[in-house]
């Protein structure tokens, strides 16, 4: 039974303890007081996908009162499932705080410091996932103990921490932009035009211009940014997420740069906006009208290809070799294709996809003409 958020009278209206959004502003942490309980809520953009019951106030009961769970209230947690049956005093807005995690899907609450509760990335009230607090006892549809997850948890709060302090000291970013930089200029010469992706946004996106030089007839564009932190939802779905974690995008064409730069304003920050991830052979649909397509050709989304070598075309540069953290950087080129060729990939596999591409002699290279 997930914990839902304000209900009818006669139970008081919550008050807010703390309002926190996400830095890639596609989450908030919402920390709520009703004289009885405090709770918390992890929301996307419409609602509450998330919560974990964090304290009582008042002392416990011996089972949980159905009247508040009918009315939509969080539960006054049953006494021998809470560490503090007498119930705490009500927490200090002040002492809250948030501490998002580098990925900005998940969240821990801090009370000076100290965590209260988490609300990690796979939390999530509809199938029966609540978040981590530190006065649970045990697992309860409510919430559960923070203490017997701290070992996979801990440091993940430590990181985060440690994440932020980097990415908002003055040297962090411009350490980590000189390092990308020139690694691509290891890999692909030396660069040209350089704009800001992602304009007082986080994650902050530079896009590196690489022009035609003896060998390679066509432009190479990349993102320089998008490996600084890690994507959402990747540890969800992959085993072992270190190989997939940290994507740049590349795009070789022989478009005019400045026009075909600008499809990375759509998809440089889309992981981070819409919390997804984007691997080897992941499509995506194209936002607005063909005729608007920032490749050009009438195209309606694209490909996402770590070697695109089996599509026609000169040979592919390797841009491996670059390292975040530890974590290798995996280089996704960008292939415009049709919505009917989306769909192909997405019943069929992207392998199914690339080998008609390939017998449609369909380079890698975005060039519309």
């Amino acid at each position: 039974m997930a914990i839902m958020r304000s209900g009818p009278e006669p139970f008081p209206q919550a008050a807010t303890l703390l309002d926190s959004v996400s830095p890639y502003g596609s989450r908030r942490l919402t920390v709520e007081f009703d004289g009885a309980t405090t709770a918390a809520y992890l929301h996307d953009d419409t609602s509450p996908i998330a919560a974990t019951w964090v304290a009582n106030h008042v002392r416990a009961p011996r089972t949980t009162d159905p009247d508040r769970l009918n009315a939509g209230q969080p539960p006054i947690m049953p006494a021998a499932r809470t560490r503090h049956p007498r119930g705490i005093p009500p927490l200090d807005p002040v002492s809250l705080q948030a501490l998002w995690f580098e990925e900005g899907d998940g969240v821990a609450l801090l009370e000076q410091g100290v965590p209260l509760a988490v609300l990690p990335g796979w939390s999530d009230s509809s199938r029966g996932m609540p978040g981590y607090s530190r006065d649970v006892i045990g697992q309860t549809p409510f919430g559960w103990s923070l203490e017997d997850a701290i070992e996979g948890l801990g440091p993940r709060m430590e990181r985060a921490s440690e994440f932020w302090q980097w990415r908002n000291s003055a040297a962090g970013w411009g350490k980590f932009q000189q390092a990308a930089l020139t690694h691509l200029t290891a890999r692909l010469g030396p660069g040209a035009h350089y704009w800001d992706g992602a304009p007082g946004k986080r994650p902050a996106i530079g896009i590196s211009e690489r022009p035609p030089a003896p060998g390679r007839p066509y432009t190479v564009l990349s993102t320089v940014g998008m490996s600084a932190q890690r994507m959402p939802v990747v540890e969800q779905v992959v085993d072992d997420p270190t190989d997939y974690s940290r994507i740049e995008l590349a795009v070789a064409t022989t478009l005019p740069s400045g026009v075909a730069a600008l499809v990375f304003l759509w998809l440089a920050g889309y992981p981070w906006r819409e919390v997804t991830w984007f691997g080897p052979g992941h499509s995506v649909r194209w936002y607005d009208q063909p005729s608007n397509f920032p490749l050009g050709g009438g195209y309606e989304g694209v490909l996402l290809l770590d070697d695109p070598s089996g599509l026609s075309g000169p040979r592919v540069p390797d841009l491996s070799g670059f390292s975040v953290d530890g974590d290798p950087v995996r280089w996704l080129w960008i292939i415009p294709i049709s919505e009917r060729s989306r769909l192909l990939a997405k019943e069929h596999g992207s392998a199914t996809l690339v080998t008609e591409l390939a017998a449609e002699n369909r380079s890698w290279i975005a060039d519309p003409a």
